[in-house]
């Protein structure tokens, strides 16, 4: 049969046309759907614009209690259980709910944002045991502003910053109306974050390559609650301001734009009290870290300090129980290794190596000067040495006026010279301690100073 007569039957066989029809379209179909696949691809490849902020970043909370603000109408939300300490000591629980793992959307700046939540059941935070989760937001349009709106507080100096008007709304939240450019805006999740540590220090502490908020803040102990020898807080506090005043300056010398301090002296006489205190003056975070953990290495210890929260205090306590002296060492070479992975060279080279990072304040403690290596205290690791020792009659005599305010100052100068008698050698946490027996008897505590625990 020749070939013409063949497709000729072919073309009148029902059966061939009709699957002939059949894969045509389906073909059709698939060119179809990958079209549209591709299409959708290149629109928000070109005409969108994502945001996807893990929960390891530190605005993942600013966010969510952002968007728990603008998702009011979802019916799908999780719980997170708070509590509040107010000035009179009383403590009360608050309940937040935010949006739970899924799909949301929100009209926020004249746009359509949609919001998704993910949270890996396969994958979870080593350090706190929690999944890992994710926000993404998703926007039309190419403009980051809308973002930055979002995550940033931008305001500038002069008549930029009164074209952002912000009034308060019933509850916790602000409503803000936008009548500047997106970037001059008020950030709402970073705002309501800081009002929570408004006041407060926040203590941070090492969990595995980063740190951590260590409880929750404390309210700010203020400077002058804390009684040092007259001149020594002044001094302390001169020198960190001038630190965190001027980075020009040791910038334009060449020197490290970073200090280090040593507070020895006995226990119980205010070294930490004052650290803490300093930090709320300063408005800082304090950063605890133990040079004994067990955990704790070279690489570890120069990653933690490079990235130790902005504005805060890297505090290590009791030096002297990591290393001691290499002189003291002779006798019993493993104690001056010490008892963790991190060697003393480590240290040193931390404080003050080639790789150490600039743009911070150390405070360290000691009850055991004589303990220290040299090289651990010398100048540009240690700048500033000071020693916090036992109560002098002036310093007792301050702080039996802080108690009782409304005592003269014979009074207070009468039981320091009473305390004195009972020991030379007592601390301020002893004097503490007995004022705190008598808080509305001053009198009673000037009677009763013999009792004064030893």
């Amino acid at each position: 049969m020749p070939f013409s007569d063949f497709v000729l039957a072919l073309k009148d066989n029902p059966y061939f046309g009709a699957g002939f029809g059949l894969v045509g379209v389906g073909t059709a179909l698939a060119l179809a759907r990958k079209g549209a696949q591709f299409g959708a691809v290149a629109f928000r490849r070109h005409y969108m614009i994502t945001l996807e902020v893990p929960s390891k970043d530190k605005s993942y909370q600013w966010l969510l209690s952002w968007i728990s603000h603008y998702a009011k109408h979802t019916q799908h939300l999780s719980v997170e259980t708070s509590y509040l300490q107010h000035e009179s000591g009383r403590i009360s629980t608050k309940f937040d709910f935010i949006p739970s793992p899924g799909n949301h959307f929100i009209w926020y700046q004249r746009k359509w944002i949609r919001i998704e939540r993910n949270r890996e059941k396969q994958m979870i935070d080593l350090h706190t045991g929690t999944p890992w989760e994710s926000v993404t937001f998703t926007a039309l349009g190419t403009k980051r502003e809308i973002f930055f709106s979002i995550l940033h507080m931008a305001i500038r100096q002069g008549p930029a910053a009164a074209d952002i008007k912000a009034r308060p709304l019933p509850g916790a939240f602000w409503e803000i109306p936008f009548t500047a450019s997106p970037c001059l805006c008020l950030s709402l999740a970073r705002e309501l974050a800081l009002r929570q540590q408004e006041g407060k220090t926040v203590m941070y502490t090492a969990m595995g390559a980063e740190w951590r908020p260590f409880g929750f803040p404390r309210r700010r102990r203020p400077l002058a609650s804390v009684v040092l020898e007259k001149g020594i807080s002044e001094k302390i506090v001169q020198d960190v301001k001038g630190v965190h005043r001027e980075p020009k300056w040791y910038s334009e010398r060449g020197i490290p734009y970073r200090r280090g301090y040593l507070l020895y002296g006995p226990p119980g006489c205010g070294k930490s009290s004052f650290i803490t205190a300093l930090a709320g003056e300063l408005e800082y975070g304090i950063c605890l870290l133990s040079l004994s953990d067990r955990s704790l290495s070279d690489d570890r210890l120069n990653h933690l300090l490079s990235v130790a929260p902005q504005q805060s205090i890297i505090l290590l306590e009791d030096v002297d129980a990591a290393f001691v002296s290499r002189d003291l060492a002779v006798e019993n070479p493993t104690a001056y290794q010490g008892m963790g992975r991190l060697t003393f060279s480590g240290l040193l080279n931390a404080l003050d190596g080639v790789a150490s990072t600039e743009a911070r304040i150390v405070f360290m403690t000691t009850n055991h000067v004589d303990r220290l290596d040299p090289a651990l205290v010398r100048p540009g690791r240690v700048d500033l040495k000071q020693y916090v020792g036992p109560c002098s009659r002036w310093q007792i005599s301050r702080m039996f006026q802080r108690f009782y305010p409304d005592q003269p100052a014979a009074a207070g100068d009468k039981f320091a010279e009473q305390a004195l008698r009972v020991s030379e050698q007592i601390s301020a946490a002893q004097v503490q301690g007995h004022l705190m027996l008598y808080k509305a008897d001053p009198a009673g505590a000037i009677e009763n100073v013999q009792s004064i625990s030893l």
